[in-house]
């Protein structure tokens, strides 16, 4: 079964880069029939998408955030990666990576990672 682990630091300062690894196991980041995805939940607030990656290693972004992520993968490892620039404690959240499934009826989320906690300080 395909399951899902985050990692990175939980602080960041303002004006840095969020830089977050999901590392898949179960399966091949590159040879599954999952897309790739990134989402967020800051404090008190509901689930925020913020971007995919394609099966050809092209992303698609929330429009919000597009000017500010970066999506990527390391096929060899079985890992992507969401990079996020220029960051405010408005981005201070819960960070999930998860697997995206197409059906006949649209998009499914799932697999998720557990998530992890990552605060914007000074």
């Amino acid at each position: 079964q395909v399951q899902l682990q985050e990692s990175g630091p939980g602080l960041v300062k303002p004006s840095q880069t969020l830089s977050l690894t999901c590392t898949v196991s179960g399966g091949s980041i590159s040879g599954s029939y999952y897309f790739w995805s990134w989402i967020r939940q800051p404090p008190g607030k509901g689930l925020e998408w913020m971007g995919l990656i394609y099966h050809d290693g092209s992303a698609y972004y929330n429009p919000s955030l597009k000017s500010r992520t970066s999506i990527s993968r390391d096929t060899s490892k079985d890992q992507f990666s969401l990079q996020l620039s220029s960051v405010t404690p408005e981005d201070t959240a819960v960070y999930y990576c998860a697997g995206v499934s197409v059906y006949g009826l649209g998009l499914h989320f799932g697999p998720w990672g557990q998530g992890t906690q990552v605060t914007v300080s000074s």
